[in-house]
């Protein structure tokens, strides 16, 4: 564990976080603790840390390291349970929360955690090993158009229907395992050249669907709203076009105060206004983070504060 993961985006993530040094602050995806220990570096003594990871590896490895700074609390919960874990600390808000929402570089480097494609593995991606579904009991048990719809909407893979039936095709004749058994019913029809973005993109879908991503990160942005202090901020760095659009759009919503046509067509109701928009346009990693992790080209940070 020598190498676990670089925090992303970190230092403008930090600074859009931290407004009050002596503050109640959430780290919805602990990870390995690189944005934590950030954040602890801004607080000062009366300054508090939550943070939360299901992933045992991560939780177990935070907490021992962060076992003798009396300002951190770990829960072994997931992130979407943000306004339990609040209530818990007997807390009437928080002054920032933030989510890193990508998979950490230990996950995908490491074989044994179920998430790379790259070497032969259990076929799991299961962020938390407690759940009873992994990734190898969808293939095997979901119809074929239930496969293909998972491929197409959450993973944007223009070959979903071509990969769902040479999945149903193969487990007619044997039991889809591994990592490896995935990735070669993909290579039997994609070109060399494409065959790592589509992998990418499968693996992607199976994962979201697995972990059930969309649903908590909706869950997890409505109850961040709820317990966060005027003036508090939600900075939220996602990976992918699903988990931007979905943070954009409720950050939107959230920062107007007229509903939509369809929701009111005549335009006479009003709605609260929670969130002010601190970013106009993502921010981006720079060229030269990009250069020193690979795995950060496609992170985007929004932030909002709370009104």
């Amino acid at each position: 564990m020598s190498y676990l993961h670089d925090p992303v985006l970190l230092y403008e993530s930090i600074d859009l976080l931290i407004t009050d040094k002596s503050g109640s602050y959430f780290d919805a995806t602990l990870g390995f603790g690189g944005h934590s220990e950030a954040i602890l570096q801004k607080l000062d003594s009366k300054g508090k840390l939550i943070a939360t990871d299901v992933d045992d590896n991560a939780f177990n490895y935070c907490k021992e390291k962060f076992k003798n700074d009396k300002r951190v609390s770990l829960y072994k919960f997931n992130f979407s349970m943000v306004d339990v874990i609040t209530k818990i600390e007997s807390l009437d808000g928080l002054n920032g929360i933030l989510a890193d929402l990508g998979v950490s570089s230990f996950q995908l480097d490491e074989p044994e955690s179920g998430f790379t494609f790259r070497t032969e593995t259990k076929l799991d991606l299961r962020m938390d090993k407690s759940k009873k579904q992994t990734a190898a009991d969808v293939v095997n048990e979901l119809s074929e158009e239930e496969l293909s719809l998972i491929f197409r909407d959450y993973g944007e893979e223009k070959n979903h229907k071509k990969i769902a039936r040479a999945i149903v095709r193969t487990r007619e004749v044997k039991k889809i395992q591994t990592t490896k058994d995935l990735r070669d019913i993909v290579a039997e029809f994609t070109p060399v050249n494409f065959l790592l973005k589509s992998l990418s993109r499968v693996f992607q879908a199976l994962r979201i669907y697995v972990n059930d991503e969309l649903n908590m990160l909706k869950e997890f942005l409505e109850r961040s709203v709820s317990v966060l202090n005027p003036g508090g901020r939600l900075v939220i760095i996602s990976y992918h076009s699903l988990e931007d659009r979905l943070v954009k759009d409720f950050f939107r919503k959230e920062s107007i105060s007229h509903l939509s046509p369809k929701e009111d067509p005549f335009g006479f109701k009003k709605k609260e206004t929670r969130l002010k928009i601190l970013t106009k346009k993502p921010i981006l990693p720079t060229k030269e983070e990009i250069s020193n992790n690979r795995r950060a080209r496609s992170a985007k940070l929004r932030a909002a504060e709370r009104i």
